[in-house]
């Protein structure tokens, strides 16, 4: 069952010290007031925060779920999730548990162990 922009924003705002707040015209979610994950303009993807030395191997492995924008993201620490190939709720959740984990100010991070590291 492929996952709706209804579960990103529904995980997203479970996680400690979240908000949503609009950014250039589309709904992002943030923590410590750093974006950790934003829903496309047409809701079909996500971006989330992903280290750039791992975005081409989870690109070469899963190809359908994982893509950078050309000339738009090449500098930054993000990457794109189609939400049509997430197979699940808890796949998405690791997926914005582990993008979170990145944008969280270390103390609040740290003050949940419980959302350790995961897959990205």
């Amino acid at each position: 069952m492929a996952t709706t922009a209804q579960d990103v924003r529904t995980i997203a705002l479970s996680l400690p010290d979240s908000s949503e707040k609009l950014a250039w015209g589309m709904p992002t979610f943030r923590v410590g007031g750093k974006i950790f994950v934003a829903l496309a303009d047409d809701d079909t993807s996500i971006g989330v925060k992903c280290p750039k030395e791992d975005r081409a191997g989870l690109i070469a492995a899963e190809p359908e779920k994982f893509f950078i924008r050309e000339g738009h993201d090449d500098n930054y620490a993000w990457l794109r999730v189609r939400l049509a190939a997430v197979q699940d709720a808890e796949e998405l959740r690791s997926i914005l548990t582990d993008s979170w984990r990145q944008a969280a100010p270390k103390r609040l991070a740290a003050a949940h162990p419980e959302l350790g590291g995961g897959a990205g």
